[in-house]
């Protein structure tokens, strides 16, 4: 499982888009939850981090992995 804090959602849009970028990363196999309150996503599977924070700034929202 990886923790990523996103910054720069303000809506349920943005978590949308943020669940649909991570969904298309290759090696995840379930976007568990994207949290507007918390500012955060969980991601099951294999997928590089790099790739997860790679695709969550495409979208435009800052992203980094919490430990």
């Amino acid at each position: 499982m990886t923790k990523l804090k996103i910054d720069g959602m303000s809506c349920e849009h943005c978590v949308r888009a943020v669940s649909g970028a991570l969904e298309e990363v290759p090696g995840v196999d379930t976007v568990v939850e994207v949290s507007l309150d918390r500012g955060e996503a969980i991601v099951e599977g294999n997928a590089e981090t790099a790739s997860l924070i790679a695709a969550v700034e495409e979208e435009g929202y800052r992203a980094e992995a919490v430990e």
